[in-house]
């Protein structure tokens, strides 16, 4: 295990994706300037609207290692950075620093492990591919695309549907491609 700081958000990116985050609170700027520093990241995690946020179980358990791959000056004055998730974690004994910044213990998750035939992927493969020639702001995050990749392809339908944090965490605890692929064929036939 080792102690992350973790940056809670209603959004969620998994391995394999890239987020845009626009960075202002001072905690936050400076998790993002050591993470940098030491050449290391950060825990995106989802917000769990049930959880008591004074005692720190408004975070969901999963969450994501995320490294900062890009970042610059916004037109606000603000910071803008671009990170890309490496692995998934399990998050426990979440504590708050002076600052408001919160920290967790973190352990590395195994990866998805997709053990089906890639033809059970279609059509969900050519749509992704769809969504992405569609929206710029999408396309424009990644140097390169993966359309042929099983598992980069469930991950990037999971950060995109407009599902509760609640079941995405249920098919990142499970591990299991198999579920979350039938799940997704229900939505996109």
């Amino acid at each position: 295990m080792v102690t992350l700081p973790l940056f809670p958000l209603s959004a969620h990116v998994l391995p394999g994706g890239r987020m845009s985050l626009r960075i202002f609170e001072a905690r936050y700027v400076r998790m993002v300037k050591e993470a940098c520093a030491a050449e290391t990241g950060f825990v995106v995690c989802m917000l769990d609207a049930k959880g008591n946020k004074d005692n720190n179980e408004h975070i969901y358990p999963i969450g994501t290692y995320v490294e900062v791959v890009d970042f610059n000056m916004l037109d606000d004055g603000f910071l803008g950075i671009t990170v890309e998730g490496q692995q998934c974690v399990n998050i426990e004994n979440i504590a708050t620093e002076p600052d408001g910044l919160r920290v967790g213990d973190c352990e590395m998750i195994s990866p998805m492990a997709f053990n089906e035939n890639k033809a059970k992927l279609h059509p969900m493969d050519k749509k992704l591919e769809e969504i992405f020639a569609r929206y710029p702001e999408v396309n424009t995050l990644y140097s390169e695309t993966k359309f042929d990749d099983p598992v980069w392809v469930i991950n990037r339908w999971l950060e995109l549907l407009p599902v509760g944090a609640e079941k995405k965490q249920a098919f990142l605890a499970s591990g299991d491609c198999a579920e979350v692929v039938q799940y997704l064929v229900e939505l996109v036939e």
